[in-house]
């Protein structure tokens, strides 16, 4: 079931707030576990078994961590092994499988296995709370159908953001619903309604003409604006699921932490991604870079390095070491394609460049913030070309049209510039521009009267707006639904 749809928006979500609303607070989490279940298993009640699965595991595993301290580590090993055992079966075992058979020309056969929705984001918030019983900054949950609910709470449950246990188990067993927070929640939900229908779906349409082409076949402006629009569509298309997400958390009672926090205003690729995908960056760093890279620093083989290279030098190798293995995990993480863990070492390379060089540290003056500026925005925008390719030579020959050093085919370029940019992707253009940058940023919160009024109209249009363009089906699923 899609936030974007009708099913949802006027019948699913309604009937599971007014059953909320109405009912003691003792049955507000098995009404809200009720309903995750059968959020998940409308579109997909085949993997349900999965997802149960996985929360029994995890259940009996931290329970594990906690009781029998001698086998802690024994068990967190176990418990992460049968995690990612299902991550990696049902969404990277064909990968596997074809670059074993192209590597030693083999011929295994792959599996006819379809990714659970989810499972990704799901499995990595299931490690989330073990990893937290391990440190012993959580207890373990000794209610498994709380911790179900963690796991599987439906605003978050198919595509973020990853919210870490620590971040709400007291929310968990104890929150507050009152008029300010749905009010709060309805209005951040329309809000990611509508940067997903009238923004992403507008751009989706002009990119999938453009990156359906062979790059010799259209001009190096087309190659730029399909980019940024791919950029567009990517960013307005999750952080508005994020949003929904969020207002719907608000809505029951819980408080998430942002996801996005305008990343096109970065500076440097280290600062993007510290304001994208936040849930994702900051759950690799707390729970890869770092144990890596205290791991590494703490080995023999470390102190080798250091009496051959000297302990600046060392600590050089032994960073970008610990990024090395971060990025490319995060790479992997968003599919089984090398293009994706090649967007993860690129994005990596560049944050390695900066740490070492310090230009990930803001420029003094107007002059360099702005050239840094647009260093970021450069290299984003190649990695988005990576990120949305078929594969590797396409992304290259695409980046190369970009810079105007591959050859164009003029007499295969068929369509002019008006095939792909009408009138519509123009406004919806100007506007995801307005809306990437902070001068909204605190509309839901202005204290002037008239000022809220304007906004509420303005929301009912875009709700209105929204709706109307589900209904005529001019949407698509979320692009973070396949990974």
């Amino acid at each position: 079931m899609l936030f974007s749809s009708m099913t949802f928006i006027y019948v699913f979500l309604p009937i599971v707030l007014l059953l909320y609303l109405v009912t003691k607070k003792e049955l507000h989490n098995p009404i809200l576990l009720t309903a995750s279940i059968i959020f998940y298993a409308w579109g997909e009640p085949k993997y349900l078994a999965i997802m149960l699965l996985t929360i029994i595991i995890n259940y009996i595993g931290a329970l594990a961590v906690n009781k029998y301290q001698k086998y802690k580590k024994l068990s967190l090993v176990l418990t992460i092994i049968a995690n990612l055992g299902f991550l990696i079966y049902f969404k990277y075992f064909n990968f596997i499988i074809e670059n074993i058979n192209t590597l030693f020309h083999s011929n295994i056969s792959a599996l006819d296995v379809i990714m659970p929705i989810g499972i990704s984001f799901y499995t990595f918030q299931a490690m989330s709370y073990l990893i937290d019983v391990y440190r012993e900054e959580v207890e373990p949950q000794k209610d498994i159908y709380k911790l179900a609910l963690y796991i599987c709470l439906f605003p978050q449950l198919i595509a973020g953001p990853i919210v870490k246990y620590h971040d709400v188990a007291d929310q968990i067993e104890q929150r507050e619903v009152n008029f300010e927070k749905v009010n709060l929640g309805v209005k951040r939900f329309i809000i990611g309604l509508s940067k997903k229908v009238l923004i992403a779906n507008t751009m989706a349409v002009v990119v999938d003409k453009i990156f359906i082409q062979d790059p010799h076949n259209f001009s190096h402006f087309i190659a730029w604006f399909g980019a940024v629009a791919y950029a567009f569509q990517i960013y307005f298309d999750f952080s508005g699921y994020s949003d929904m997400a969020i207002g719907l958390g608000l809505i029951f009672g819980f408080k998430f932490l942002e996801n996005f926090n305008y990343p096109f205003i970065s500076k440097s690729i280290s600062e993007y991604w510290r304001r994208w995908h936040i849930s994702l960056s900051s759950w690799f760093r707390d729970y890869l870079f770092y144990p890596v890279t205290k791991a590494i620093n703490s080995s023999k083989f470390i102190d080798d390095i250091t009496n051959k290279l000297g302990r600046k030098r060392a600590s050089v190798f032994a960073l970008f070491i610990s990024l090395l293995i971060t990025w490319f995990c995060i790479g992997f993480w968003h599919g089984a394609e090398w293009t994706f863990i090649i967007h993860g070492l690129y994005n990596g390379f560049f944050v390695f460049i900066e740490s070492v060089t310090k230009w990930n540290k803001e420029g003094k003056t107007k002059l360099i913030r702005f050239i840094q500026h647009c260093y970021m925005l450069i290299v984003a925008l190649i990695a988005f070309v990576i990120f949305r390719s078929v594969d590797i030579k396409y992304a290259w020959d695409y980046t190369m049209n970009m810079f105007g050093l591959l050859h164009l085919h003029k007499e295969k370029i068929i369509y002019a510039n008006a095939y792909y940019i009408d009138n519509v992707v123009i406004i919806a253009f100007l506007i995801a521009i307005i809306c990437s940058i902070p001068i909204f940023k605190n509309m839901l919160y202005f204290k002037n009267k008239f000022a809220r009024i304007f906004v509420n109209i303005w929301l009912l249009v875009l709700f209105f707006l929204s709706t109307s363009f589900i209904a005529s089906g001019t949407y698509n699923p979320f692009i973070y639904f396949r990974f």
